[in-house]
């Protein structure tokens, strides 16, 4: 419960080092999420295109049938 009380403290508090320990927090979690972002597209380009190729292939296969 201590640490809660340490968190609603800090967000609470208006000064100018809160302010700047605040600016610096949020660079934190912007940078963070363009790394997982940057990481995570890979992925997800090559499962994209795995997709596309593989439909591709079945709508072919289907069209031949028909």
């Amino acid at each position: 419960m201590k640490l809660l009380n340490i968190f609603k403290s800090f967000k609470n508090d208006e000064s100018g080092a809160v302010t700047v320990d605040w600016v610096v927090l949020t660079a934190a979690i912007v940078g963070l999420g363009l790394v997982v972002m940057t990481t995570v597209s890979g992925g997800l380009t090559t499962a994209a295109t795995s997709i596309s190729t593989d439909l591709g292939t079945n709508m072919t296969s289907a069209a031949a049938l028909n």
